[in-house]
């Protein structure tokens, strides 16, 4: 593992759940002192991520409290350690989902750190043996310089947090499996905190795109300001229907059980369904449709390094950010509830800088 497992020495302020009720308050805990390749960024926003809702909640039955969550992280560097290059003190700098990995393994020196046997997350911490790791609703984060990505100028951050997580999730899908050429016809299935991004990334990257969806209301949305060319509603099977065997790809993002067979439908021959909304239930999965054509049903999570650096530089130069609701601290547990419900658009950002007390 790259990062130094000393003491952690400096006691800091954050925001943490204690129990399953996910009810979240001020806590404070302890960040290991910045080690020689180390950097230090002061946080000035979070993004709060389905996941943390999850976790703070148990929802999965492996929370281990008290937690605090935050893994779409941006900030400024404060600090850098003696064998820092690609930081230096004052640049815009974000954690993602992992703060470490064994660095030795087939998968991390093929920059994939994130299909790591021993990667560790930013909070969440599932082997016990390890250091507790506390995540992004807090002042600062101690990171190895691998586990670090620098945001290109002008990107702003509020926005940026997102593309962490988010971002990194559906372009990591995109370039994986080939869906990144102009020319192509991908599918975006859900249009909340990954399907939103996903509409700009694949229009960035000059492919058509259908927006696949069962809330008719968000036609207007899809189409008339995120730039999508047809929108699709799932329940009505004419549209369906009509559309059979026209997409090159589909990008899944939904994360709770829904019909798998229509989409399918929908691919071309060797077309390519990407899920990438977690969920714990099974699908039911047809197999006929994938055998006639060679159709192919897969999933993918978040990148590597490589990767996430190589994503918010393709951001910066397109101009895509996550569309956000940048809201207080002491707003989370509304936040979260309303998160439960849906009620957000698209994702919401808390502002650490200005509102987390000390």
């Amino acid at each position: 593992m790259s990062s130094p497992k000393g003491k952690h020495q400096n006691p800091i302020m954050g925001w943490a759940a204690r129990d399953p009720s996910g009810l979240l308050s001020p806590f404070t805990f302890s960040r290991r002192t910045n080690g020689d390749d180390d950097i230090t960024i002061k946080i000035l926003y979070c993004g709060v991520c389905h996941t943390d809702l999850h976790y703070i909640r148990n929802d999965h039955g492996i929370t281990h409290y008290p937690i605090v969550p935050g893994h779409e992280i941006a900030g400024v560097v404060t600090m850098v350690g003696q064998n820092v290059t690609k930081f230096k003190v004052g640049d815009p700098a974000g954690v993602g989902c992992m703060v470490d990995a064994c660095n030795a393994c087939e998968s991390c020196t093929d920059d994939r750190e994130n299909d790591c046997p021993d990667f560790s997350r930013t909070y969440g911490e599932l082997d016990l043996s390890k250091p507790t790791n506390h995540g992004g609703y807090s002042e600062y984060i101690v990171v190895h310089d691998r586990y670090a990505v620098k945001f290109p100028d002008g990107l702003p951050l509020d926005g940026a947090a997102p593309l962490l997580c988010a971002g990194i999730t559906v372009y990591s899908a995109m370039r994986y499996y080939g869906l990144d050429r102009p020319g192509l016809r991908v599918g975006v299935v859900g249009l909340g905190g990954l399907g939103h991004v996903a509409v700009k990334f694949a229009k960035a990257f000059g492919m058509g795109v259908a927006v696949i969806s069962t809330t008719p209301s968000k036609k207007e949305e899809a189409v008339g300001r995120l730039g999508a060319d047809e929108f699709l509603i799932s329940r009505n099977a004419e549209q369906m229907k009509a559309a059979k065997g026209t997409l090159d790809g589909i990008i899944d993002t939904v994360s709770d059980i829904h019909p798998i067979a229509p989409l399918i439908d929908l691919l071309k021959l060797r077309g390519k369904l990407i899920v990438v909304g977690a969920t714990d239930k099974p699908f039911e999965l047809p197999i006929i449709p994938l055998l006639i054509g060679r159709r192919l049903v897969a999933g993918s999570s978040i990148g590597g390094m490589k990767e996430t650096q190589e994503m918010v530089d393709f951001a910066g130069r397109h101009g895509i950010t996550a569309d956000v609701e940048v809201v207080p601290m002491e707003y989370i547990n509304t936040a979260m509830d309303r998160l439960a419900k849906g009620d957000v658009k698209y994702r919401f950002v808390i502002d650490i800088g200005n509102t987390l007390k000390t």
